[in-house]
């Protein structure tokens, strides 16, 4: 998946704006970007003054404070400065918003990413049959609790290398 059109800059300073954002890591999941997490919603220039809009991955999710100020200190490291950053919950946040990168990256990482499209997008939830341990690619898994260390990551192990693993769940 790519960034969408509606949310791609048109102009120069937008895109200066959203480059110089884009590459903010989630503290919760370093190797993702802002971006690659789908979070980072829009830029713009409003009355002189970057606005950034980003969407958490859940309505209580304990990082957009912090996710908050390293966008606000990367505009101001960039010569922005007064930056505000909205934090906007509609539309809610689907897992259909992460990049191929951003799974790609999660995967290395050592946590599954999500498999198949969220029951906002696409009807229907497609049950995945099992998932892929990112450690030996094993698909004889099993969840151990459905909350890991964080909300959006339920905790597996795998059957064959016996490693334990988070997954990151549809929604």
């Amino acid at each position: 998946m790519t960034i969408s059109a509606e949310l791609r800059p048109v102009d120069p300073t937008t895109q200066e704006l959203w480059d110089v954002v884009k590459v903010v890591p989630d503290p919760e999941v370093p190797v993702l970007t802002i971006e690659d997490l789908g979070i980072l919603r829009g830029v713009e220039l409003a009355d002189g003054k970057p606005v950034v809009t980003i969407t958490p991955t859940y309505s209580g999710c304990p990082a957009m404070g912090t996710i908050s100020a390293d966008v606000t200190a990367a505009l101001e490291n960039a010569g922005y400065e007064d930056a505000e950053v909205k934090l906007v919950l509609t539309p809610a946040w689907t897992t259909d918003w992460m990049s191929d990168e951003g799974k790609r990256k999660l995967e290395e990482y050592g946590i599954a990413p999500p498999t198949g499209k969220s029951a906002v997008n696409s009807g229907p939830v497609i049950v995945p049959m099992a998932v892929k341990c990112p450690q030996c690619h094993s698909l004889s898994t099993r969840e151990i609790t459905r909350f890991g260390s964080t909300a959006c990551k339920a905790l597996y192990t795998c059957n064959d290398c016996l490693e334990p693993f988070d997954y990151f769940k549809v929604h």
